[in-house]
């Protein structure tokens, strides 16, 4: 027990209270709300490609490097086709990676297979930021048909109709499934991470989150419990300045979460430049060694403004300034800037983007022409002995479908 002086500890004494030691001093001193200095960002190339010469990063192959390009311009030409099958009614949403591909490609590059991903959650609310992580999959071999499939929402898509386009999910690819809630993944990753600490296994989970994600009091949550508990997870913020059409300016009074969140629950963080593809894969494969070799939560914000709209419901020139988005596209593009720096190398790399466009036509071409799934599988994957009530709306959509046959497409009999 601290020594008491009318009352008060001795000054200069060290307290022992429970969750740590106390130090006191007799200056009265309020920490600051908001400092004065932002956090540094991460960077490893400058926009034209050329690296900096003091710069600390992890370096890849040319087989590594150059299968990186290829998926970014992968994902520039998916982008492009699938945009324009929601503009001619063909899905019925969709959203774009433009100005993040680094993000998606480079991260997934850092990590294994044996790694747990959860995806960013997307909202219809102005709140919240879309998730936009899904080409994470592309680099662990999800294919362009298999993309397509979900898209459309036909027999062969994993989730066999029930979920909206782009909320992916692959058990094969260790990618767990999207569901339409803000940040409820993030408590889960925690929870699969502690799993992972438990079965002494050498990886780590992954999941990823917008900024407006960080008002969410699952984040929150889910940052305490793994600072607690010590286990491997990497919680990625994906911060685009924009949460649909709320600026971070209007969520936020303090800089986003890598200088107040994390010291403040004892988690480790790192900013990084979203649009440098080497910063992003070094900061991701750094953050992995620490998470598994010291059993402990890590933190990276990434800052990569969303060129593209929100998604196919949104037009963001009614917000953001047209020429500010041209500056991002033109001046700031991820792919471009690689593509430099692997150049410089001397290392070769091809785009052949209409060979692309080929593949991802007759991808989505084979997709509209499958079937769908059959209405019996609304009810399955959920309960082994379906209740009364499901069975209930099973019977009615079954005699909605037999009174208004011209509304259904013809369905296979349960």
């Amino acid at each position: 027990m601290a020594k008491m002086q009318f009352g008060c500890p001795i000054y200069g004494q060290v307290l022992d209270f429970p969750g740590g030691k106390v130090a006191f001093t007799p200056e009265m001193s309020f920490i600051s709300e908001s400092p004065v200095e932002r956090v540094h960002c991460y960077r490893v190339l400058d926009d034209n490609g050329q690296m900096f010469m003091s710069s600390k990063f992890k370096q890849v192959s040319e087989k590594i490097a150059v299968k990186m390009y290829s998926d970014m311009v992968t994902l520039q030409t998916m982008d492009s086709i699938f945009y324009g099958a929601q503009r001619q009614g063909r899905i019925s949403f969709y959203a774009t990676t433009i100005g993040e591909e680094a993000i998606n490609i480079a991260s997934a590059a850092a990590l294994t297979i044996d790694d747990l991903v959860f995806p960013q959650l997307r909202s219809t609310c102005m709140k919240y930021i879309l998730y936009r992580e899904p080409r994470v999959m592309l680099w662990r071999g999800f294919s362009l048909q298999e993309f397509a499939n979900q898209c459309f929402g036909n027999k062969d898509d994993y989730g066999k109709g029930r979920q909206m386009p782009i909320h992916y999910g692959s058990h094969r690819h260790n990618y767990f499934t999207v569901a339409a809630t803000i940040a409820t993944q993030v408590p889960h990753a925690v929870g699969a991470a502690y799993s992972l600490k438990m079965d002494r296994k050498k990886a780590c989970v992954i999941t990823y989150f917008g900024d407006g994600g960080t008002s969410e009091g699952d984040f929150h949550a889910a940052l305490n419990f793994a600072a607690v508990m010590e286990v491997p997870v990497i919680f990625f913020c994906w911060n685009n300045g924009w949460a649909i059409s709320t600026p971070t300016s209007d969520q936020f009074r303090s800089t986003l979460p890598s200088h107040v969140h994390c010291p403040a629950y004892g988690v480790r963080s790192i900013r990084v430049d979203g649009n440098d593809t080497q910063a992003i894969y070094t900061a991701v494969h750094a953050a992995r060694e620490m998470a598994i070799s010291e059993n402990r939560p890590i933190l990276i914000e990434a800052l990569a403004f969303r060129v593209g709209h929100h998604s196919t419901s949104d037009d963001s020139t009614k917000y953001r300034p047209v020429d500010e988005i041209e500056w991002w596209r033109s001046a700031r593009d991820p792919v471009a800037r690689f593509r430099k720096w692997i150049e410089s190398n001397g290392w070769w790399c091809s785009e052949d983007e209409s060979e692309l466009r080929t593949s991802m036509l007759h991808a989505i071409q084979v997709a509209e022409k499958a079937d769908k799934p059959p209405s019996a599988e609304l009810f399955t994957d959920v309960y082994n002995v379906p209740p009364s009530n499901l069975c209930e709306q099973e019977k009615f959509l079954r005699e909605t479908m037999k009174r208004h046959p011209q509304d259904y497409m013809p369905d296979v009999p349960v």
